[in-house]
């Protein structure tokens, strides 16, 4: 569907990051789900922000099992969360620097404090939320001027994304990434589906009976199954 994902495994993307952290490489990672490649095909925005990533990688099962589908299977989820959190795991041993954009101004308090006490030796640069004028705020000039090391975005898609394709000239190094709705998750406001429903595969489920809000975003799923299935009848999949 004109989405080029990494393959690659949790463990492996965080050490490929990890890397080109200590190389002073400038990264892009987009974490995207069936949402955000059904938005990419029918919005040609959306997809050149796409196009601008280092690394896409698999942030839901439907992702996965539609590789698996169309011939060109994926090893595993690798999920923004996830990624963020072994990134201050690693972070916590290396010193690495971040700085925080995105989520109102309490819940990124609150995922400020509990940085600091997890991950004690992580240096919080800087951190803003995500409500400001877009054309005119210093953001990007405070992130060019404190280096940081990770810049974790929570701006939502495809917000973040715009912001990180807009800005990312700016800077020098630094690995620059959409986190959707982690910064809640590691405040604490919006509690993680536990351990046994991400085994199943069932997360999304447990997401949406927490919060049938989302229940309006979770009808992209039968349309991207749908888009799917056609292109695996037409013939469309993996290049032989």
């Amino acid at each position: 569907m004109g989405v080029p994902f990494l393959h690659s495994n949790q463990q492996e993307f965080v050490d490929l990051l990890v890397n080109r952290i200590e190389h002073e490489e400038k990264t892009f990672v987009i974490t995207a789900n069936p949402e955000v490649v059904m938005q990419a095909n029918e919005n040609p925005t959306v997809m050149n922000y796409l196009k601008q990533a280092t690394y896409i990688c698999a942030d839901g099962i439907g992702v996965v099992k539609a590789a698996q589908i169309l011939g060109d299977p994926l090893p595993e989820r690798v999920t923004g969360y996830d990624t963020m959190v072994r990134l201050l795991e690693v972070g916590n041993k290396k010193r690495f620097k971040i700085y925080l954009l995105g989520a109102q101004n309490e819940t990124l308090e609150k995922t400020v404090k509990n940085i600091n006490q997890t991950y004690p030796n992580v240096d919080i640069v800087g951190y803003h939320d995500g409500f400001f004028d877009w054309n005119k705020n210093d953001i990007a000039n405070d992130i060019a001027a404190s280096k940081p090391d990770l810049v974790f975005v929570a701006l939502g898609v495809p917000r973040q994304e715009k912001w990180i394709t807009e800005n990312l000239d700016q800077f020098s190094k630094g690995v620059f990434m959409g986190v959707g709705g982690s910064f809640d998750v590691i405040a604490g406001t919006v509690k993680r589906a536990p351990v046994i429903w991400q085994k199943l595969n069932l997360e999304w489920l447990y997401r949406l009976l927490r919060q049938p809000s989302r229940f309006g975003r979770m009808l992209v799923l039968p349309r991207f199954a749908l888009k799917v299935f056609a292109l695996k009848i037409k013939g469309q999949g993996a290049p032989k």
